[in-house]
C-alpha cells in the first residue's frame, strides 16, 4: 500500500471521530498546531466553508501550516480533512442563524430599533441555541450521564457566576424528585470544603463558561483526581472542564454578546433531570 493510501486509511472519517482525535491530542500540539485545533474544534463551519488562506488568517499562520495540519491527522491534505467537515454540516439540519441573519437585515430596513429589536434578538438567539443543542447533543451521552445520576448516592452541584442558575435549578428539581444533593452555593466560603465530603459513589455535575471560573476548574480536577465521576456542562471541547469528566455537554452561545443567554444550558438541565426522573421510575417499587 502506496503512503498516501495508508495516511488517507488512517485519518479519521467522521467529524465525530476527527473531533475526538484533535481534542485528545490538543494538549501535546504547540505553536501554530495548537492555534489551528483550536480554530477546527471550535469554528467547524469556517473549517468548512472557509478557503485554507482564510483559515490560516484566523489562525495567524501560513496557508502551508493548515496543509501540515491537515497531513499530521492522517489527511493527504487540507481538501480532503475539509470534506470531513463539510460531511458535519451536510449531516445536520439548515442552520437556524442563516435564517435570522436574513431576519435582521428585514428588521432593520423596517427599522426596528429599541426594546422591539432586542426583543427579537434574543428571542431568536435562544431558538438558534436550542436548534444548535438538538443538533450536537449526543443521546448515548444523554443516556449515560442519566444512568450515572441514577446510580449516585449524592449529586454535588458545582458553578458560578452566570452558571449559577443553571446549577440551582437543577438542585431544585433534583429535591422536587427526592434525590439527594447538595448545591455548592459558596456560603460561607465554604465551598471546597463541603465538596471534599463526596465520595466515589457521588457525582458531580459542573457548569462552566468562558471565561471559566477559576475555583470550579480547580474543584473539578481535584475531584476527578479522587475519581468522583464528573458531568460537565461548559461550550467547547477545549474547555478546562473537558479533561476531567466523565461525560461532557458543549452548548454554544452568544459569547460575542455582553448578555450570554441561558436558554440553552437550562433546557439542557430540564433534558437531564427528566431523563434521570425516567431511570427512576423504572427501578422497581
Amino acid at each position: 500500500m502506496s503512503p498516501r493510501r495508508s495516511r488517507v486509511a488512517a485519518a479519521p472519517q467522521t467529524y465525530a471521530d476527527l473531533k475526538s482525535r484533535i481534542s485528545s491530542r490538543y494538549e501535546s500540539l504547540q505553536g501554530q498546531m495548537r492555534r489551528i485545533a483550536q480554530v477546527a474544534l471550535e469554528h467547524p463551519t469556517d473549517m468548512a466553508l472557509q478557503t485554507v488562506a482564510a483559515v490560516a488568517q484566523r489562525a495567524a499562520v501560513q496557508p502551508s501550516s493548515i496543509v501540515r495540519f491537515a497531513q499530521a491527522f492522517g489527511y493527504p491534505g487540507f481538501g480532503e480533512m475539509q470534506s470531513v467537515f463539510r460531511a458535519r454540516l451536510l449531516a445536520q439540519s439548515p442552520s437556524y442563524r442563516d435564517r435570522i441573519a436574513a431576519l435582521r437585515e428585514e428588521h432593520k430596513a423596517r427599522h426596528v430599533v429599541g426594546p422591539a429589536a432586542s426583543l427579537i434578538e434574543f428571542v431568536d438567539d435562544g431558538i438558534a441555541a436550542l436548534h444548535q443543542l438538538r443538533d450536537t447533543v449526543a443521546a448515548k451521552d444523554l443516556a449515560a450521564a442519566a444512568e450515572l445520576l441514577a446510580a449516585a448516592d449524592q449529586i454535588y452541584l458545582l458553578a458560578q457566576g452566570r452558571s449559577f442558575p443553571v446549577a440551582s435549578y437543577i438542585g431544585y428539581a433534583l429535591n422536587r424528585f427526592g434525590v439527594r444533593s447538595q448545591l455548592l452555593d459558596g456560603l460561607g466560603g465554604m465551598t471546597a470544603e463541603r465538596l471534599r465530603l463526596a465520595r466515589q459513589d457521588d457525582v458531580l455535575i459542573a457548569i462552566s463558561f468562558k471565561e471559566y471560573s477559576a475555583l470550579v476548574v480547580e474543584l473539578v480536577a481535584a475531584a476527578a483526581q479522587r475519581d468522583i465521576a464528573v458531568v460537565a456542562i461548559t461550550d467547547s471541547p477545549l474547555s478546562p472542564l473537558t479533561p476531567h469528566a466523565r461525560i461532557s455537554f458543549e452548548v454554544k452561545d452568544g459569547e460575542a454578546r455582553p448578555f450570554r443567554s441561558l436558554v440553552a444550558p437550562i433546557c439542557l438541565a430540564q433534558i437531564l433531570v427528566v431523563s434521570l426522573g425516567d431511570r427512576l421510575a423504572d427501578r422497581p417499587a
